[in-house]
């Protein structure tokens, strides 16, 4: 490995700049519904998830601090896994290809399977958190 490479990997800085763009999909998803929580209740109801409220709430929640978890590495093990179910969750209920023709399946086909890649890359996190990959204290 070249050694740029090697003091660029082994950046405390590029760790952290590493976590939020992984978890980014999620903490900017849970800060938009936050600011916009009455449309995204409504958006909640839409997909039948009631009450819609209460579901935006919780969403928002996990994705703020479960994303915090992961750039922090605090539990990041459980943050990772919470987010993994909460994306895989998603594509029945938001990305539903199978029920769908035409354009709008290859849309969320492809949904889906960027999805499993983010549920890979999570999965990456805690493997190198459990392996002391992580360096804060």
């Amino acid at each position: 490995m070249p050694g740029i490479v090697a003091v660029i990997l082994d950046s405390r800085a590029f760790e952290i700049l590493a976590r939020c763009v992984l978890t980014f999909v999620f903490w900017s998803s849970g800060l938009a519904k936050l600011i916009e929580f009455s449309a995204s209740a409504a958006a909640m109801e839409a997909f039948g998830l009631q009450p819609g409220w209460a579901v935006n709430a919780l969403t928002l929640a996990l994705q703020i601090v479960a994303s915090l978890m992961i750039i922090f590495d605090r539990g990041t093990w459980a943050a990772a896994g919470a987010l993994a179910v909460f994306t895989l969750l998603t594509i029945p209920i938001a990305h539903p290809f199978w029920s769908k023709e035409g354009e709008e399946a290859f849309r969320d086909l492809t949904v889906a399977f960027e999805h499993l890649s983010l549920v890979g890359g999570l999965a990456m996190a805690a493997i190198l958190s459990r392996c002391g990959r992580g360096r804060y204290p």
